[in-house]
């Protein structure tokens, strides 16, 4: 690849301009063809259980809900009129059926007790965009309604359509804060604008290709907001950490007096190795996410590929051809001594390499109590209640959410809740269906239910059928729909179970958003060892190839695992139990959204292998060099050290977007990733790391005899061999031109410059004399 973009770097800058401007274009509608929901599992009882109610009864379930209110009274005859008029022109719209109203039905329950208030419920249908699209019709009609009556719209078709329009502005307002966060830490880093600003760039792209790329997605399988929400900050990280480790490398091979195109040469043989191998590992981790059902997860899964790709491949092209162009005025630019590079300390010196061989003389202990205190912060985790995002997850100045709280408030009952429970292919005698109905109206936090025979309340009969009960039967199908006496989750899922318990004579498929709540944990738990088992296997491969191990696979899993246990605390901590609240500015709902965990975990667990990738393939390159685990470690810890820390600061500032979003789940990813990567950057790199590689010893290198046969043809090897590289020359006119040079290691004069730097660092593992300590 290398080859090509030294002799198109103009060529290949100008294709990726072209891409960019294209897909950018495309992107500029993709909200409008992206789903607000995503988190029911389209396999599941309750799905099907709304399939046969639409194809039998051609109903729905109640997702729309307009707030009517009046200065007068509901019962005033210009307020009847103007309310009749409404719902009659919601007849005549395509797509919304079943639209129940107090003013058609004079139900107590659809009038507030103040009289001022009424409702009107109806069923929206299609998928998830076409209900979107009626949504949004809908609500812009209603934005010109003249009259007596003020109309708001809440529903759960509502929430999902407020949802997108939400994403829309936090990744907006993410980008204004992670920008300018960003450039300045990178000016710290680099010293410079030029080099300051080559990540940025890199990071644009990306995230412009990626974002067009999901809309060509989008003409082939359907994918939640949620996708659009990773993919930006996401994107933007991961561009932003590739970078880093391009433009460090780049810069070094400069100073060490190579010219631009042998700087880049051995850069993109080195740091771009990495940067492949690196974005490999986080686009196994998410791929695990296309295991679930759910298109919330899955759409995640889908973008955190994507973009992993396109980082990657934006940061092997487009990088290098500039890199190539600018060659020594990428330090340009510089800002003042006080941004200026840190000197790079002498082997042995760097504060890395000191923490790493304090931790390997007392390495159990020091594991041990990293280690407790990791599961210490995780503890909270051990009170999970999973549950899924309502209008409660959304600012107070949604519609979606002030309809709901005001039907909460002002009204005696609320229908919202409702669950349908249908009977398919079955004939049942009106006896039958009496004998469900009572035995279902018996059950605890069930105020009434309503089916062909009337309605029923504990105790019996409550009402007698009318006209309107004839639509809970077809010829050979029924259904009763089940109003809960209950707005508490755990109590409607509890509530589900009980409906489901209940024997009848043939199959019965219990709907509603609740029981597509309880569908939706029971399919994620289901998946969730599948899912996992992919990616510890892939990684495990993965990394065997790194390092030629099989030992060291499985300690980076271990330790990126234990890593993560401070984030899944912090998250029941926070946004289930409500500590800091008040500062992060969210509703506590008691539970925490399912769908979080899953994701989080597989985006946090990428980017710590992400970063075990960086330590590991340092840490082998020195072990090949000096035969010494206990110098390899420390070593490698120095210098790599150095980029692994701004990287983790740079990606922990951009994921501090999440924090700008008014979505509770979406703020969850604003701890959850900076905290999982600092975590994984400082108690597990510094501490236990170097611990467990101090009390494994060489048994951290062992592979069987076929691996290691297997690991020297297939594994990836950055070390030890005469490379072709370019040296810089000038001709007697002094032009600066390129030679060719074969690197040919001398074997006696590289044993005697690692054993000096074993010494050197070996003496730094023993006590000194007189002490009473020993070396572990």
């Amino acid at each position: 690849m290398f080859e090509f973009t030294e002799r198109r770097s103009r060529w290949v800058l100008g294709v990726f301009a072209v891409l960019a401007l294209v897909l950018g274009a495309l992107s500029a509608t993709l909200f409008d063809r992206v789903d607000g929901g995503g988190y029911t599992d389209p396999g599941s009882e309750s799905s099907r259980a709304l399939t046969v109610l639409r194809e039998e009864f051609g109903q729905g379930s109640p997702n729309l809900v307009l707030l009517v209110q009046t200065e007068s009274s509901v019962d005033d005859p210009e307020t009847v009129s103007a309310a009749t008029a409404l719902v009659a022109n919601l007849h005549e719209r395509g797509g919304v059926i079943d639209v129940v109203s107090y003013w058609t039905t004079h139900q107590p329950a659809l009038r507030s007790v103040d009289g001022k208030q009424g409702l009107i419920v109806a069923s929206v249908l299609g998928t998830e965009r076409e209900i979107d699209d009626t949504v949004t019709g809908i609500t812009n009609d209603l934005s010109r309604l003249d009259g007596p009556l003020q109309v708001r719209v809440g529903g759960f078709a509502m929430l999902m359509h407020e949802t997108v329009l939400q994403s829309k502005t936090d990744i907006a307002r993410g980008e204004a804060i992670a920008f300018p966060l960003t450039m300045i830490a990178l000016l710290f880093v680099f010293g410079g604008l030029v080099a300051a600003s080559l990540p940025l760039l890199v990071a644009v792209v990306t995230v412009v290709l990626t974002m067009g790329t999901l809309w060509l997605l989008t003409l082939f399988i359907p994918l939640s907001v949620t996708a659009t929400n990773v993919a930006t900050l996401l994107g933007l990280g991961l561009a932003i950490d590739y970078s880093l480790l391009i433009v460090n490398r780049f810069r070094d091979e400069l100073a060490a007096g190579r010219g631009p195109a042998g700087a880049v040469a051995t850069t993109m043989r080195t740091a771009g190795r990495t940067v492949a191998f690196s974005a490999l590992t986080v686009a196994v981790a998410l791929a695990g996410l296309l295991f679930f059902p759910l298109l919330a997860i899955r759409s995640m899964g889908y973008a955190g590929i994507a973009v992993a790709a396109l980082a990657a491949l934006v940061a092997l092209t487009v990088l290098p051809a500039t890199l190539l162009l600018l060659g020594s005025r990428v330090d340009k630019g510089q800002l003042g001594w006080w941004f200026l590079r840190a000197p790079r300390p002498a082997p042995g010196e760097g504060a890395w390499h000191k923490l790493a061989t304090a931790v390997m003389r007392r390495p159990l202990p020091i594991g041990l109590a990293v280690a407790a205190f990791l599961l210490l912060l995780g503890a909270p985790f051990l009170g999970v209640k999973l549950g899924f995002p309502d209008e409660r997850t959304l600012p107070e100045s949604m519609n979606s959410r002030q309809v709901t709280e005001i039907i909460h408030r002002d009204f005696s009952e609320s229908d919202q809740n409702t669950l349908v429970a249908v009977l398919p292919e079955s004939a049942y005698s009106a006896d039958g269906l009496d004998a469900i109905a009572r035995e279902l109206s018996d059950l605890d936090d069930v105020r009434r239910v309503d089916t062909a025979t009337g309605s029923y309340a504990q105790g019996g009969l409550l009402a007698e059928p009318t006209a309107a009960n004839a639509r809970f039967r077809a010829e050979r199908a029924a259904y009763l729909s089940i109003v809960p006496a209950t707005t508490d989750s755990h109590a409607l899922a509890a509530l589900v179970e009980q409906v489901r318990a209940v024997p009848v004579p043939s199959e019965l498929l219990v709907g509603g958003v609740a029981a597509a709540n309880v569908d939706s944990i029971a399919a994620i738990e289901d998946a969730l060892p599948w899912a996992l088992g992919f990616v510890i296997v892939l990684m495990l491969i993965v990394l065997f190839l790194l390092t030629g191990s099989v030992v060291l696979p499985v300690l980076a899993v271990i330790l990126s695992a234990l890593s993560l246990t401070a984030t899944f605390g912090a998250l029941v901590w926070i946004f289930q139990d409500g500590h800091l609240s008040g500062l992060l500015g969210f509703t506590v709902t008691g539970d925490l959204s399912a769908t979080v965990p899953v994701m989080l975990f597989a985006a946090a667990f990428g980017l710590a292998m992400d970063y075990q990738v960086f330590l590991l393939s340092r840490i082998r390159e020195e072990y090949d060099r000096t035969g010494k685990n206990e110098t390899a470690v420390a070593l490698g810890l120095e210098r790599i050290g150095r980029i692994v820390t701004a990287a983790a600061i740079l990606i922990s500032l951009v994921f501090l977007g999440f924090l700008a979003s008014d979505i509770t789940f979406m703020k969850a990813f604003g701890i959850g990733l900076p905290l999982a990567v600092i975590v994984d950057a400082t108690l597990v790199r510094g501490f236990l790391l170097p611990a467990a590689m101090k009390l494994l010893g060489d048994a951290n290198w062992y592979a069987p005899e076929f691996l290691r046969r297997l690991h020297d043809r297939v594994g990836l090897d950055e070390g030890g061999r005469a490379l072709r590289q370019d040296i810089p020359v000038r001709d007697p006119l002094g032009v600066t031109g390129r030679a060719e040079e074969i690197v040919v290691v001398d074997p006696l004069a590289r044993a005697e410059e690692a054993r000096a730097e074993a010494a050197r660092a070996e003496a730094e593992l023993t006590p000194a004399a007189g002490s009473r300590e020993t070396a572990d």
